[in-house]
């Protein structure tokens, strides 16, 4: 398969992924009282206001990227607390990504008595790139590494103190990650995960 035709199936995968990501993250900040996300225009499922090129193209390329942050301002929360309030607007973003894989998988397994048909082929060669992407990009974000997702849940979790130390953390984030990115140590991490989130989608759909 060419690289074109194997990016046009993948294509619908990763902007369903990065669009229903975002969108969560914005939802849930904006259900705890922060409007910022939809002042800024990302309470929406239109893919553009929440792509970022670069981790678009990393997505396209590589098969894991990242999408343009939705900003989120912590202390117009009203219905929970600062650190509680972020580790629930982190979560959601991933959370959004498993569940699109395991319906998805859902999806997967209601077309496969039709895998002779056409169209059949044609959409199960479709489901399979969401279900593949969304865990990737699920996997990815709860690295527990600023500015990714799991760095704010793991700070949810932790005392005050831990969760301070991780915040300040924020300002080296992106080198680390780069730096765990080249060391090939982020993929001993992402792809495990990955697939321990598909083993167990698949068992609980099969």
């Amino acid at each position: 398969m060419s690289w074109i035709a194997e990016t046009l199936i993948w294509l619908p995968a990763i902007l369903i992924a990065l669009t229903f990501h975002e969108y969560a993250h914005g939802r849930v900040a904006s259900f705890l009282g922060d409007d910022t996300p939809y002042y800024q225009g990302r309470l929406t499922l239109n893919p553009f206001p929440h792509i970022d090129w670069v981790g678009f193209l990393m997505l396209l390329l590589f098969k894991f990227g990242w999408a343009k942050p939705v900003q989120v301002n912590p202390y117009n929360f009203k219905k929970t607390g600062i650190k509680q309030g972020m580790m629930l607007v982190s979560l959601a973003g991933p959370g959004m990504n498993i569940l699109l894989a395991f319906i998805g998988m859902i999806i997967l397994k209601w077309l496969l008595p039709y895998q002779a048909m056409e169209w059949g082929q044609m959409a199960i060669a479709l489901l399979y790139p969401l279900i593949q992407i969304n865990l990737i990009l699920a996997a990815f974000n709860l690295i527990p590494v600023p500015p990714l997702d799991g760095a704010k849940i793991l700070a949810g979790l932790l005392p005050d103190r831990g969760a301070a130390l991780i915040y300040q953390m924020e300002q080296y984030g992106m080198l680390i990650l780069l730096l765990l990115i080249v060391t090939g140590i982020t993929g001993k991490i992402l792809w495990p995960l990955a697939n321990f989130m598909y083993g167990i989608i698949y068992t609980i759909v099969f």
